[in-house]
């Protein structure tokens, strides 16, 4: 599959069958994260794999979501040095959102669907990770095989309507 059918064919996936993930595939899309591009080369970020049901329970009531559950794995992607670019833009949440996304890229690219979660208690996620005061989970991504198909189309603005050529007006 080549990166434009992988970019096609991504869709939230919020619905998981119990077959598990098995370790190569899992380390390949955790490795798309590691190698994406960030903010001068710092690599800010850890991927925390929850693969423990217990874990994945106290997960799963912090963030009110019931079916993620269904999910074999939940990664929590954790910026670990909060820091502004020179833009004045926080790279934390851009630089783990640009390892997310190969991830999710990845995955379907093996076969498998995801999930964004950024609505999540962040205190409690943190307690239940262990995650250091200093650092930040960005965002939660459930991983797994897809219980049914993901749509064929999906409703997009128009072109037109979302690319500027030259000046923003």
């Amino acid at each position: 599959m080549d990166v434009y059918e992988a970019i096609q064919n991504r869709h939230s996936v919020r619905a998981y069958t119990d077959e598990a993930v098995d370790e190569a595939t899992l380390r390949r899309v955790l490795d798309a994260g590691r190698i994406a591009p960030s903010a001068r080369n710092r690599q800010d970020w850890m991927f925390v794999v929850v693969r423990d049901a217990a874990t994945q329970a106290k997960l799963v009531a912090a963030c009110g979501q019931a079916w993620m559950s269904q999910a074999p794995v939940i990664v929590a992607v954790v910026s670990t040095n909060p820091r502004t670019m020179h833009c004045e833009i926080p790279a934390g949440p851009v630089d783990c959102s640009i390892a997310i996304d190969h991830m999710t890229l990845a995955a379907v690219a093996e076969g498998l669907g995801t999930c964004w979660i950024g609505h999540f208690d962040q205190g409690a996620c943190c307690e239940i990770l262990a995650v250091p005061e200093t650092c930040e989970i960005i965002e939660l991504m459930t991983l797994g095989q897809p219980a049914k198909p993901g749509p064929t189309e999906k409703p997009r603005k128009a072109f037109d309507d979302v690319v500027r050529w030259d000046t923003f007006s």
